[in-house]
Order: C-alpha cells, then structure tokens, then sequence
C-alpha cells in the first residue's frame, strides 16, 4: 500500500498481450483434459480432440459427435465436426465460476453414436490478471479527536483482488493510518490522503480510495434554548403526527459536542402517551388522542443534551381549545308500552334526556322525531323532554312503532345523534270479525255421507288474540219446518260446515243458513253471513213409466190403421225420471218385437213409428217391449210392453184379454191364444178389407192415426217438469182418453192432438209414403 498526501494524480494502466500455450494434459482410458487461460473468444481452438482420442475427423458427422454437460450445466465447449477441433462456445470467466478457488475445472462430455461411445473431457480454467484490486468504498472517512495522542493507530479497510495466486494483492500486512503529530482543530479541521494498493499479475494492476480525516471538536459549551418557556394551542381531536410545537437550542461546538439531543423532564407517563418529542429535531408532535373534556391544559418541562452531557431546560406549555367533537347522547328515562289503542291523544308514554358533554354552543341541542307519527317531543325541565300522543291510535292499522328521536348540537358543524324507540300499541276489542265473502255457495252431492265436510266459511278478526279469536256458529232457524242443526253443523274453530245427514235431491234441492261468527273479546262483537247450500243431482233413480201404464190385470191396446203407411206415427211411449239434467235425459229402445222389421221408435221421443207400410200378412197383434233408458253414470233403465191391433175399427177386433201373455203359462195356453189371435186376424182382415171399399167410395179418406193415445191426468205425477229432448211428458199432447182390456166390452177411441204432423182428414190417404215420411220427420222435435 502506498499513501499520497493531497493530491490525486491520474494513473493509467498498461495493457499488456499474453501468450498462451494450450497442450492437452494427459489421455487415459480414454478420458482427455486440457489446461487453458480464461476469457478467450469464442471459436478459440481448445484443442483437437479428435486427434487425441484416436479418432477418424471425417467420421465424427457421421457419429453424430456433439459435446452434452453434466446435468443441465451451460456447454462451454464445442467440436468442429470437419476438423476434430475442440473450440470455445461461451464466455469462461473463472472468477465467475470458481470463485477463489485455487482450481477451476470444468467437465464435459464427447458423445458418439453408431457405436454408442462417452468420453470424458475435463477442462482446466487458469486465472489471468483481468481483475485490479478493489477498495469497498470510494472514500474512506475516519474522525480523529483533537485531543488525540500521537503515535495512535486507525485500522484501514483492506483492498480486494477476484484474482488469484500472484494476480491478487501480494502483501497481506494490516492497512493501518497512525497519527505523527497531535492536531488543532482550528488550524486545520480535516486531512484527505490517497492509499494505492498493487497486485503482483504481469502487467501489474492497482486500485486507489481517497481517505477522509476530520478532526473532532473538544466539548467546552452546553447547550442554550432560544426561548425559556414555550407556549402552543392545539385543538383536541388533532389528528396523530399533528406538529405542536419545535423546540431549539444551540450549542458553540461542532460535530458531535455541537449536537444537541432533546427529551421530555419528568414527564406523567400520561403525557409521554399523548405527545412525543423528536431527539434530534425538537418536534413535539400528537401520538395519542386529545380530549379537551378529559385535560384541557398540559405543562411539561423539556432538556437539550449535547454529545458529552452538557444540558439546559425550558417550560412547554400546551393549551387544547374545545371543538365539538361529542354528539349529543340521547338517554330513555321511561317508557310506556305498550299503550291501548284507546288512549286519548295528549297522553304521556315516555320521558326522554338528552346530554352534550361540549362547551358553549357546541352542547346546545335541539331534539325532535320523524313527522306523520302520532306522537311528538314536548320539551321540559333543563334538557329533558316528554313523548306525547297526538292522534289516535289504531292498532289494526299500525301494531308497532319505531319512533327514532334526533337531537343536534349547535356547533360548525353541528353533530348529531338518533335513538330508536319501539313503542306497541296494546290491543282493544274494537273489530268484529269480518267474514271473506258476502256470501257463500255450497254444492252438496245428494247421498251424501253423514258427517261429510260441505264447504268452509273463513272470518277475520284484526283484533289480538282472544280478541282476534273467531268462534264460529249456527244461527238458530228451520228448513221446510225442520231446524237447521238437523241438517248442517259447523266446527267452532276452524269454520268448517259439515252435512249432519244425507241430502235426498228429490226431496228438495237448496236452502239457506247462517253463520255467526263471534270473537272472544269483552265485550264480544259478531257478524253473520248466508251459506246457500245446493243440493246436486245423482243419478239414483230408474226412469218411470207413465205410458203404457205398467201391466197389472188389464192393460193397454193401440190400434193400428191397416191403411197406415211407413212412418206414420203409431204410439208413444211417455216415461219420466225423478232425477235432473243428464241424469233425466232418457233414450227410448225396442228391445224386442213381434215383426222386427214393422216398427221403430224415436230415440229421444219415444213416439212409435211404422218403417214400411202396413201389409196383409203382417200380424194383426203386435207385441213391443221397450227399454228407457237415462244419460246417468251408471245409467239405470224400465222396460214396459206396448200392445198393438192392425184394425180399422172395433168390430174387426176379437177379445183382447188374450192380447197380454205370460210366457210362464203352460203350453196349452200359447196354443189357445195362438189360434184365438189367427181366427182373429182373419176376422179383422175381412172387416178392414170391406171398411177400405167403402171408404174408397166415399172419398172421404178418415184421419190416419198418429198415435194420439189417451192417458188420463192420474198419469202425470204434478211434480214432473217439462224437459226438452229428454223424453219425458210434453205438453203439446192432449191425452184425454184410453183404452182398457180388462171389462171386455171397451171400444177404440180416436182422438186428436195438437201435434202439427196430424194430417187432415181429406188428405190421409192422397199424400204418397215419401211426402208423408217428410212431414213426419218434422214433428220429431215433439213429445
């Protein structure tokens, strides 16, 4: 190392070139090493590996010879596969890769295929002076006391070389600075100095750093505040870091005797928690939070300290100035609830206090509630206030309220607070229950099981519970005589009607009743409502009969007009059902006849046409089982026998007990009958045949029958009504007379209707089948 004092001269470095020789180390089992300098360029020739291995340049592409790292280390190296050479591939600096280390080698591999062969290539990297010795830093600063003895020592940082061996920096003794002479700071107050350091490389290379020597002070002054008590106001709630105040006091020494530290004397453990002073500086600043409701005045007493010791003091006082920084604090005192729905506006239900903890304006305070509330704030003693109905109450249209009462300060800005009160309001028994509808409707199915639930009636009651609680009931009354709890019971609570016994559709078919529905309120309020309950059809009776009359000791004949011709209109047969709608919607049938091919009869009507005209050999009695049938699920059904004579008049016709038969008679009968009717029938004939001549001359056609029976009132039940297309008894027939077997004397009788289909008298017998068909067709609509 070598000192220059105060000046700083311009050294250059001399590059010089090297030399080197690269030669292959050693080969063995097949492993070859080589030794080379540092920092060659790349596509520096290394060596050729090719030679040295024993190894044919011009096979090494056809080999596929390529050079792999161990691991995923970079690849240094390469080969030239035309020449065998081994040739630098990257920058090798071995400060880089090997540090201090007194070897550096690196491993490669030779890889050849065809056949597959590994060779081993260790590469030896030597250090060359690249590197100049280094100092830590540019400058090195030491201060020394003016009052130092001399011959003192002051240690150096060392210099340092990244090379190594004779590269690096060859004398290894301490740097160290000593002192010659004793010095006087007010002759000279600091020394700079050049230290050189020199490695031993060829060419050689140095490296230099500037010394920095000041000469220290000797501490012979304390330091002085500016000021011996400091005054400061500060706002409480000043945010934290807030700058109070800055202290300063000097001192006449320089360096570290001049430098004064301050700190806090004797100082509350509550003060160094709200304020903090900065050593170094004299900032006092906020650390903590101020309230000037809590301490409205601090007084501390402060010290400035130089290096060695030396210290003064002086007064801090600190004044905090009130801001409003408390909102009012709303306190419920009392409180009515809940209240009755009743109460009378003006009623008191609540005292409220209110409390500011500022000064001045900053705790005046205003208190006031949400409007469209029937309450308000009355205000009292001091800061007190009374909460107040101002309306009525309903409890039904507001149960609870939530009454959030405000007060605020008079302060910039003004604050504010708000406190929510729940006030319910109690319930009183001023609704009576109030039923959904105005009325109900109930369809009950006739039949019906007893105890079977007809509908539900439902009453609100906006009152509270038991003033709230419906009980339902049956207002007290008759149906056709009979109470109405014979017929209908109602469940108390829940408003269920129920059937009390089975309804009978044909008995009657509607009614009325009440419900009262009361709740449990003192006094108890009520209100009613009509149930209409509606008795519904069920098909559960057969079809009645009325025409034919059923078959007892006499029965019923029709005579049939031997000049009859296809679809003239013979009979009816007229039947009624007790039931309504569908379920009396009848359909007539011929279930079995004597000539199958004569007769037909009208589905819905039940009137009894011929199909063909009358002819000689049909049989002069005909014997019609019918079946009636109505639309009901399941349908239900009568049957009835229709008896008819071919004859034009009564003379023509021989007894006709025997008309009616029981297949359950003996044969003996059958037979008697049989031939009775064939006699007959001859008889008949005969007359007919005669009766047609003569009317023939006469031109005076007589009425073609149309089946105009005669059936007395006592037919008609009075309770059956008129029911278009469903087949029972009509009103545009004028039935008023019959004909019976059973005195064996009895005439035919005709007799008009008022059906329009009948054809006149002079018309009968010049009309031809097909226009008299048409004209039939016509009167189907009837019954």
């Amino acid at each position: 190392y070598t000192f220059t004092m105060a000046s700083f001269p311009q050294h250059r470095s001399l590059v010089c070139g090297f030399a080197f020789f690269l030669l292959p180390l050693h080969s063995a089992n097949g492993d070859v090493s080589y030794s080379f300098p540092e920092e060659m360029k790349r596509g520096s020739v290394i060596g050729n590996i090719a030679k040295d291995l024993g190894l044919e340049a011009s096979r090494l592409s056809a080999r596929k010879a390529r050079i792999d790292t161990e691991g995923n280390r970079k690849r240094y190296c390469d080969i030239n596969l035309s020449t065998g050479d081994l040739i630098v591939a990257e920058r090798i600096d071995r400060e880089g890769l090997c540090g201090k280390k007194a070897s550096c080698v690196l491993n490669q591999e030779l890889v050849l295929e065809n056949p597959l062969e590994l060779q081993r290539i260790s590469l030896h990297v030597q250090d060359i002076n690249d590197n100049a010795p280094q100092f830590k830093e540019e400058v090195i600063k030491i201060e020394i006391a003016e009052l130092s003895v001399k011959g003192a020592r002051f240690l150096l940082d060392e210099a340092r070389d990244a090379d190594i061996g004779q590269n690096t920096v060859q004398r290894r003794k301490n740097a160290e600075l000593v002192l010659d002479k004793e010095l006087d700071r007010e002759q000279q107050q600091e020394f700079k100095l050049l230290l050189t350091a020199v490695d031993g490389g060829s060419p050689q290379r140095s490296g230099t750093v500037v010394i920095h020597v000041t000469v220290l002070d000797a501490n012979d002054n304390a330091p002085v505040f500016s000021q011996a008590v400091y005054k400061a106001s500060l706002p409480e709630n000043s945010p934290l870091d807030t700058l109070v105040i800055t202290v300063s006091a000097s001192d006449l020494d320089e360096g570290p005797n001049g430098e004064v530290l301050y700190d806090f004397d004797h100082v509350s453990d509550e003060n160094n928690i709200v304020f903090s002073l900065d050593h170094k500086t004299g900032e006092l600043r906020v650390i903590g939070s101020l309230d000037y409701e809590d301490e409205s005045s601090y007084e501390m007493q402060i010290s400035a300290k130089d290096g060695l010791g030396l210290a003064s003091s002086s007064t801090l006082i600190i004044e905090i100035t009130d801001v409003n920084d408390n909102a009012p604090v709303i306190y419920l005192q009392s409180l009515t609830s809940p209240i009755p729905e009743n109460a009378s506006p003006g009623t008191e239900v609540g005292i409220i206090n209110v409390q500011d903890r500022d000064s001045e304006n900053n705790r005046q305070v205003r208190c006031y509630i949400q409007q469209n509330l029937p309450f308000k704030l009355v205000p009292s003693i001091k800061n007190y206030y009374s909460l107040v109905t101002t309306g009525e109450l309903d409890r039904e249209l507001v149960s609870d309220y939530n009454i959030t009462i405000t007060a605020t300060d008079e302060g910039s800005p003004p604050l504010s607070s708000s406190k929510s009160v729940q006030l319910s309001v109690a319930d009183v028994n001023d609704n009576p229950p109030v039923f959904e509808e105005q009325s109900y409707k109930a369809h009950v199915t006739e039949n019906n099981k007893p105890g079977a639930s007809v509908c539900s009636v439902t009453a609100r009651d906006p009152d509270w519970r038991q003033n709230g609680t419906v009980i339902y009931s049956l207002l007290p009354g008759e149906v056709n005589g009979v109470p109405v709890s014979s017929f209908l019971s109602v469940n108390g609570d829940t408003g269920v009607i129920h059937a009390v016994k089975s309804f009978d559709y044909e008995q009657f078919r509607s009614f009325k009743v009440h419900v009262v529905a009361r709740d449990n309120g003192s006094p108890p309020l009520s209100s009613n409502v009509t149930v209409s309950v509606f008795i519904t059809d069920v098909n559960d009776n057969s079809p009645q009969i009325l025409y034919p009359a059923p078959e007892g000791n006499s029965f019923m004949t029709e005579l049939v007009p031997k000049a009859a011709h296809g679809g003239s209109l013979v009979s009816k047969v007229i039947a009624v059902d007790a039931d309504s709608g569908q379920n009396a919607w009848l359909s007539y049938h011929i279930v079995k006849s004597t000539d199958p091919g004569l007769f037909t009869i009208g589905l819905h009507s039940g009137e009894i046409r011929t199909q063909r005209d009358i002819s000689e050999s049909d049989n002069i009695k005909q014997n019609l089982i019918v079946s009636v049938k109505d639309n009901g699920q399941p349908s239900l059904s009568a049957t009835c026998t229709m008896y008819l004579v071919i004859s034009d008049n009564l003379a023509e016709v021989p007894e006709l007990k025997d008309v009616s038969y029981d297949e359950n008679n003996s044969k003996l009968t059958s037979y008697l009958i049989i031939a009775l009717v064939s006699v007959s029938t001859f008889f008949l004939t005969f007359i007919i045949v005669i009766l047609a001549v003569r009317f023939c001359r006469r031109r005076k056609p007589r009425l073609l029958f149309d089946g105009a029976v005669a059936i007395p009132s006592a037919y008609l039940p009075p309770n059956y009504a008129e029911v278009d297309g469903a087949g029972t008894l009509r009103s545009t027939y004028n039935y008023d007379a019959y004909l019976t077997t059973g005195s064996r004397t009895s005439d035919f009788k005709f007799v008009t209707s008022f059906n329009d289909n009948t054809l006149p008298a002079d018309q009968t017998l010049r009309k031809t089948p097909t226009d008299f068909a048409e004209e039939l067709d016509d009167s189907e609509g009837f019954g």
